[in-house]
Order: C-alpha cells, then structure tokens, then sequence
C-alpha cells in the first residue's frame, strides 16, 4: 500500500473539508485512514475513533478540527510518531502550534489537500 494518511476531523458530510481530503487522498493513492469519534466509515473506508486505534503506521497526519478539539487530540498523534503533521486552515492556534512543538513534531501549516495537487474546491 501507499502512504498512510489519517484525517482527524473527517467527515461524512462532503461539503466539509474533511470529507474533501478523505477523496482527494484516495485519488491521489494515499492509504486513507479516516478519524471519526463514531462514525462507522467514512466514504466507504473503515473509520477509527482516533489515531491511536489504527493498525500499522501512519506517515501523515492532517488535522481538520478546531484548534481547541486538536490541542486535546496533540499527544495521541505524538504518541502515533507521523512523519508530518499537517495543520489545515482553520484549525491552527498558537497554543495549538506551541504544544506540537513541545511535542516534538514540527506541523506543516497548510492545505495539506493542495500539498498533494488537488485543488479542493474543484467541483467536488
């Protein structure tokens, strides 16, 4: 398989950005690991209550929660050991930024849905 990406704040709704990523990484060959706290899949991948629940590695993490929602989630992503930690648009804080440091992660601070060359309002 491809890298594995989890996309923390995925969502079943496909207007949100969340959802966005989960199909752009699918199309782009990513190993999609949706986190959902309760739901079941995500566009029909097996979600997972959180990153720590995921078999196997994870290469990138990509957050899409609010800041205060992603500081609670910071040391169970560190615990996970990804590659790169991406912060999307939205869902940074300085406090937020400050603990992944702390951490020992270096967040990415972008759309991590146009790092892989996916534009992300395109008519999706």
């Amino acid at each position: 398989m491809g890298e594995v990406v989890a996309i923390v704040g995925a969502s079943r709704d496909r207007r949100k950005f969340g959802n966005k990523a989960v199909r752009a990484f699918v199309r782009q060959g990513f190993d999609v690991k949706p986190i959902h706290p309760s739901a079941a899949t995500i566009e029909g991948l097996p979600a997972y209550p959180s990153v720590t629940a995921v078999p196997g590695r994870i290469d990138r993490v990509s957050v899409y929660v609010p800041p205060d929602v992603g500081l609670g989630l910071l040391e169970e992503i560190a615990a996970v050991r990804p590659r790169e930690l991406w912060i999307n648009p939205g869902a940074e804080s300085p406090a937020l930024l400050a603990r992944a440091r702390a951490l020992g992660m270096d967040p990415i601070l972008a759309c991590s849905i146009i790092s892989i060359g996916v534009v992300p309002d395109g008519g999706d």
